[in-house]
């Protein structure tokens, strides 16, 4: 019966289909950002919320129908022989009407609408843009993890074929026990940074699932095939800055949004007259004609929302001139940042070969009893430190990539 069980259990593992990781390069992880975060998909119905104005902009009003009816209030008045209902006993009226817009109301409600929706897309982008920085820069620092694990690991594995040499060498009491129980020493602390750098790469990867609204497992592909060239001059950066970058999109916008609201909200001191005909039945006699109203604009002629207007004008002045300057700050120093990462990867490409080079010829010597254990140790900590700086600097050189790109506003070519 045992037997039989573990032959089950053993069927059913070779043949249940396995769950495949799903691999992503930096610009995959992006574009999956674009397409399944939850974020994305909420803000994305505010643009559908926005074109329900266009749509409440263009509704022309209501025909109103309105009734009077009057009624003898004394019995001794009634026609002789006639009921309370009888129609010589009361008088009606009854008025249909429509409000007319005037002034270009209707059409300055309906381009407002179209401008208000105009920057809710302009804003959708602009999420989309910081979700882009966040979902690369994520990319970025599980992709480091991962390398600073594997680093951990190749190191943890020299040290280790190292402890069982010197464990050889000891017994054979070619080495003390100190030079044995340092190198053990340091094995255990590899081992424990190795655990640390494994479960931050965990939580750094779980973050970027949710980013990429991806549930299944993933891994990291960083065999990209993109290729980023950059204009030569400051100058260029910040015109194409100025094209690209959906908030200052979004602020032109607003200025024409402020522009058509402040000829919608003086439109909308003109009074809007309310025309129609009168069918007035009096006394069972039958009267009809026409029904006008108008309000008298002696007292309120729209005169706060008018101001508010202009002030939003203003605001949005003040905004695109904040913007503006900001970005020249945002674009120039990111261009400097970034010219001085990649320099700072090309130098260290020189001092990673010349610190692998230093490590095998020490590690080569005190095999070999040409020097201590205590410049070996020196050489190895040397050696990892050097590594992940390395690693370090090709994450600020990434990262100032990104920020570069997403301060002109072109990260999103990314995705596409």
């Amino acid at each position: 019966m045992r037997h039989s069980i573990v032959i089950l259990i053993f069927f059913f593992t070779l043949f249940s289909p396995a769950k495949a990781q799903v691999a992503y390069t930096l610009s995959q992880a992006v574009k999956a950002a674009e397409n399944n975060n939850p974020f994305i998909k909420a803000s994305s119905l505010n643009v559908s919320i926005a074109k329900t104005d266009i749509t409440s902009a263009k509704l022309i009003p209501n025909l109103v129908l309105s009734n009077e009816t009057l009624h003898i209030s004394k019995k001794s008045h009634l026609t002789e022989n006639t009921s309370w209902l009888n129609n010589q006993n009361l008088q009606a009226s009854w008025q249909l009407t429509k409000t007319f817009q005037l002034a270009g109301q209707r059409k300055n409600k309906i381009e407002a609408a179209h401008s208000t929706t105009r920057i809710s897309e302009i804003e959708l982008d602009e999420i989309r843009r910081e979700l882009h920085e966040n979902t690369a820069n994520k990319w970025i620092e599980v992709w480091v993890s991962q390398k600073e694990s594997d680093l951990l690991s190749k190191a943890l594995n020299n040290i280790d074929s190292l402890v069982h040499i010197n464990a050889y060498r000891f017994k054979k009491e070619v080495i003390t026990e100190t030079e044995l129980y340092r190198t053990e020493l340091l094995s255990k602390q590899y081992k424990i940074q190795l655990k640390n750098t494994r479960q931050e790469y965990n939580q750094l990867l779980n973050e970027l699932k949710f980013l990429i609204g991806q549930n299944d497992e993933i891994i990291i592909n960083d065999n990209e095939d993109y290729i980023i060239e950059f204009p030569p001059s400051l100058d260029s950066l910040i015109q194409i800055a100025y094209e690209n970058r959906p908030d200052i999109k979004a602020l032109k916008e607003t200025q024409h949004w402020a522009d058509v609201n402040i000829k919608l909200q003086k439109s909308l001191a003109i009074p809007q007259p309310e025309i129609g005909i009168i069918y007035n039945p009096q006394n069972a006699i039958p009267y009809i004609g026409l029904a006008a109203a108008i309000e008298l604009p002696f007292f309120s002629r729209n005169q706060g929302e008018i101001e508010k207007a202009q002030i939003q004008k203003k605001q949005a002045e003040y905004q695109f001139e904040a913007i503006r300057k900001n970005l020249h700050t945002e674009v120039s120093n990111a261009w400097t940042q970034y010219r001085v990462y990649r320099q700072n990867v090309d130098e260290y490409n020189y001092i990673i070969r010349q610190s692998q080079q230093v490590l095998n010829n020490v590690k080569y010597a005190y095999t070999r009893g040409g020097t201590t254990i205590i410049d070996f140790l020196e050489a190895q900590r040397s050696w990892l430190e050097t590594q992940q700086q390395y690693f370090e600097t090709i994450k600020q050189y990434r990262q100032s990539e990104i920020q570069l790109l997403n301060s002109i506003g072109l990260l999103k070519n990314l995705a596409r």
